[in-house]
């Protein structure tokens, strides 16, 4: 049966971010996961995390200019130097809060760029981070981002995802499939999910077309949820959806996987 993780980030926003921790674990989470925790300690973090009796699973490296619309810089060459300050910021913070896996965004591609030179350097970079990673015994994961949303975002399907990781071949290097970004830029959901499952180190769900709870819209989550137990896939799935309304008034779709892990 899948595990779930609420992403503090998209969820609970109706109050600030410390105060998201015990709200989720009101609402029956045992673990969370969220962007970013750079804006607080990571003392401070692990410390509602340690109050609220949660495990955080994931979040990501730093992404350079969030605010100014940058995504990321693994695949940018020229910012290598601050790539490696962000993957020693990262692991500070997971070491600290316990967290056993973290994102590295790709980053956007420029108009008119070389992508063969951007693909060169995202390599090089994503190749130091694992490594670096290894040493403490934490799981690297690169996500595919639909360009719908992001357009420029260059790392854009599973298959992107999975040859990047077989060329580095790493052991602690997998995928991240977000279900929504997947649907949305290339479909075929199941025969992904078969194809890559021994690749996939973590899994998020959001409704299609508009990123709500994982329910309704053009996907069948209930027979998705049954496929994770027949892939075997034993990770986290991260809820990095937007509620509808209230986020907990929007959790009946999550009520009987609840039940029947308190029923285990």
């Amino acid at each position: 049966m899948p595990k779930f993780a609420a992403n503090l980030s998209m969820m609970f926003t109706d109050v600030p971010f410390p105060q998201r921790f015990a709200a989720a674990a009101k609402a029956g989470f045992t673990a969370v996961e969220f962007l970013f925790p750079y804006e607080h300690t990571p003392e401070e973090v692990a410390g509602w995390l340690k109050e609220n009796k949660l495990q955080n699973v994931l979040f990501n490296m730093p992404p350079g200019d969030w605010a100014g619309g940058e995504r990321g810089m693994a695949s940018i060459p020229g910012r290598e130097a601050e790539f490696r300050s962000g993957v020693e910021k990262a692991i500070k913070y997971a070491k600290v809060m316990g967290t056993p896996r973290l994102h590295a965004m790709s980053g956007n591609l420029p108009a008119g760029a070389d992508r063969a030179k951007h693909k060169a350097t995202y390599i090089e970079n994503i190749r130091y981070a694992a490594a670096e990673l290894a040493k403490h015994n934490l799981l690297l994961v690169l996500e595919a981002i639909n360009q719908r949303d992001m357009p420029a975002f260059f790392l854009k399907t599973q298959a992107e995802s999975c040859e990047v990781c077989k060329q580095i071949g790493a052991p602690n290097l997998k995928m991240q499939f977000d279900i929504y970004h997947c649907q949305v830029q290339e479909g075929d959901i199941t025969t992904k999910l078969r194809k890559y499952a021994d690749m996939i180190g973590h899994i998020q769900v959001a409704s299609v077309p508009d990123r709500n709870e994982p329910e309704g819209g053009e996907l069948n989550y209930p027979y998705l949820f049954r496929l994770l137990d027949e892939i075997k896939f034993d990770g986290w799935v991260g809820c990095e959806y937007r509620p509808k309304a209230a986020t907990v008034a929007g959790l009946g779709w999550l009520k009987p996987y609840l039940s029947a892990a308190a029923g285990r």
